[in-house]
């Protein structure tokens, strides 16, 4: 019988979810989120230190089921009146934190690039916002319905589209040196599409489902639909252009509005923390590479730390902005602002895009990947700390 090696998924997955438990344990026995202990963990296993095993193939759609259920079940606790009072305030929000991230990314970057395009681009991965790892902690600390959590997850819908629209934008400048309107234009239409569908029609559709799915004598036929409700949504959102988890978090929504809805909670908590969940925040700290730190040189590591503090501050002004414009308190403001500076794998996709582009060479990526690594290592603690303000 051929022995198993630490590259083998089932292995791997047992270090991971033990690693995930442990270490989420240890943290919040020092009233740390269990999400930054799950990440340091995988840092212990992963590239960083031990490197023992990695999240290959097999165990990479987990990882992405993590994300698409965590989001789900967001949608699923989101207080629906509470999300339409903030709707409208989200929208300012958002607005604040795209723009004002890309105008000072832009700019802060340009001394160092020389390059117009490049620092294009390095604001550009700024405005994206990845709330998987907020939702995760303001679930953890029961504080996702409230007036900051529904805002948070409403402006990072918003976030979402606009992120789209500014990548569109840069990918085609780079491409034809202009901006293609009808192009822009046909992607609005697309993602105004996407929504408006899943809205009016969606609805009803998901209501039939459950309906049905109740009627059939089988174990966990609800749960059943339910996830295959999430699946849809997710696939649809990415054919429209939008992201998956956007489209998880919106049949979350949907389904909320059930009469199944807290059965359906309750059953998809218990299958995604036990399993996809903890690949994802793992799989975080197992890809996350602190070698980029020590083996730049003084240049790099100055534009990683400037970058990196603009990414950061630049999320809290912008939202926290658009927030005390739309008459949050100060530190609710602070608040939003925090939960939405996560760039995570949203922050990876576009500096990736970049770099296939020709646009970043390796350096640069590097730059983007590790200004990832700080705003997803410094947002749970920092967010913690923000809801314990009086």
């Amino acid at each position: 019988m051929e022995l198993l090696h630490l590259t083998d998924p089932f292995i791997s997955l047992a270090i991971i979810l033990m690693v995930s438990k442990t270490f989420g344990y240890l943290f919040t026995k020092m009233n740390q989120p269990s999400a930054i202990g799950e990440i340091i963990g995988g840092m212990l296993v992963g590239v960083s230190f031990l490197n023992i095993i990695d999240i290959g193939e097999s165990l990479y759609f987990l990882s992405e089921l993590g994300v698409v259920l965590l989001l789900f079940l967001a949608g699923l606790e989101t207080d629906i009146e509470e999300f339409k009072r903030v709707g409208g305030p989200a929208f300012l929000i958002a607005v604040g934190g795209v723009f004002v991230p890309f105008i000072l990314g832009y700019f802060a970057t340009l001394p160092f690039t020389h390059d117009t395009m490049k620092s294009l681009f390095l604001g550009g991965a700024l405005t994206a916002t990845s709330v998987s790892l907020t939702a995760s902690v303001l679930m953890e600390m029961k504080k996702l319905r409230s007036k900051e959590g529904a805002t948070i997850l409403a402006a990072a819908v918003v976030d979402d589209v606009l992120g789209i629209v500014v990548l569109t934008v840069l990918v085609a400048l780079n491409k034809t040196g202009h901006i293609e309107v009808e192009r822009v234009l046909k992607l609005l239409v697309e993602i105004i599409i996407f929504f408006g569908v899943s809205i009016f029609v969606g609805m009803p559709f998901v209501q039939k489902l459950v309906k049905f799915s109740s009627k059939l004598d089988l174990p966990e036929s609800t749960t059943a639909f339910a996830l295959a409700i999430v699946m849809l949504f997710a696939f649809f959102a990415e054919e429209f252009k939008v992201a998956s988890i956007t489209g998880a978090y919106l049949a979350g929504l949907l389904l909320g509005q059930t009469d199944e809805a807290r059965r359906i909670n309750d059953k998809i908590v218990t299958i995604a923390y036990a399993l996809p969940i903890p690949v994802f925040l793992v799989g975080i700290g197992i890809h996350t590479d602190i070698g980029i730190f020590y083996k730049a040189g003084l240049s790099t590591l100055a534009l990683i730390a400037i970058y990196s503090i603009v990414a950061i501050f630049s999320k809290i002004l912008g939202c926290g902005a658009g927030a005390l414009a739309m008459n949050f308190k100060p530190k609710e403001a602070l608040r939003i602002g925090i939960g939405m500076i996560p760039r995570m794998e949203v922050g990876l996709i576009m500096v990736n895009i970049a770099r296939v582009s020709g646009v970043f060479d390796q350096n640069l990526f590097s730059i983007g990947v590790a200004m990832t690594i700080l705003t997803t290592l410094i947002t749970p603690s920092l967010l913690t700390w923000s809801f314990k303000m009086h």
